[in-house]
């Protein structure tokens, strides 16, 4: 699966750029939506190292399509909780670093995607709302899971209880983006260039093994650290990146 009817696919070099494709719905995630993200970052194009992922037209995403659960019983409604799950964990757990340009609504769902990503850049036009206690919803796209530990659970519980909308400052200042742009997609490709320069382990290894560490026991996250280290420091690509800095053939960091 590389474009469907409702997720576009765009490449620029190794960089994927996927776009939410339903723009008179503000971009709402419907089960179709749903199963093409988890189809595209089970298995992504071998060459593309970086996705960047942002909303056709006004508004990035407007969180689920309620017309998918107006009728549901509580099986449906599970399996439906399941499927985005598996389609957001094949995203933050896959093989490469996607990175969110968001723009106008970033809600319920929608920032519960955005919290599935790596790195999340907000434009001057979003805002960022979790109204599901006013439709009298719970969070199903793993949001009770990713937010409390993006933002912290006091200010989880704030915007589902009061149905409170932070727009893009008073989101960065929260933490849900780490960065606040102009142009936010512009930002987007240009962070995805200079990540897919990385050494693909060494992506991989950011993105896999980065937030269990974090997650997990710390003896055992201590451990984690060691091996992963050991493993992306022996492979060959590591080593010719070690001796061209060392000979100063590659950049050095210099103060911002």
């Amino acid at each position: 699966m590389l474009e469907t009817a409702t997720l576009g696919f765009e490449r620029e070099g190794p960089v994927a750029v996927l776009r939410l494709a339903r723009p008179e719905k503000r971009n709402a995630l419907d089960l179709a939506t749903i199963a093409a993200i988890e189809a595209f970052f089970t298995e992504p194009p071998p060459d593309v190292r970086v996705a960047v992922l942002t909303g056709t037209g006004q508004h990035f995403c407007a969180g689920l399509d309620l017309g998918d659960v107006r009728e549901a019983d509580f099986m449906s409604g599970f399996r439906t909780t399941q499927a985005w799950h598996r389609a957001f964990a094949a995203m933050e757990y896959g093989t490469i670093p996607v990175i969110a340009a968001l723009h106008g609504a970033t809600i319920g769902g929608g920032l519960e995607l955005a919290a599935a990503t790596h790195i999340r850049i907000g434009g001057p036009t979003a805002f960022y709302a979790l109204p599901e206690g006013q439709r009298g919803i719970f969070l199903g796209g793993g949001g009770s899971v990713r937010l409390p530990r993006l933002i912290g659970t006091a200010r989880v519980m704030d915007l589902i209880l009061t149905g409170r909308v932070l727009d893009a400052d008073a989101g960065q200042a929260a933490g849900i983006t780490q960065y606040r742009a102009e142009d936010p997609l512009a930002l987007a490709m240009e962070l995805a260039a200079a990540v897919a320069t990385n050494a693909p382990l060494s992506n991989l290894a950011i993105v896999q093994a980065l937030p269990r560490i974090g997650e997990g026991a710390r003896d055992a996250a201590f451990l984690t650290e060691a091996f992963v280290s050991s493993v992306v420091q022996s492979q060959p690509e590591a080593k010719e990146r070690i001796r061209a800095f060392l000979e100063r053939r590659a950049a050095r960091i210099d103060p911002p």
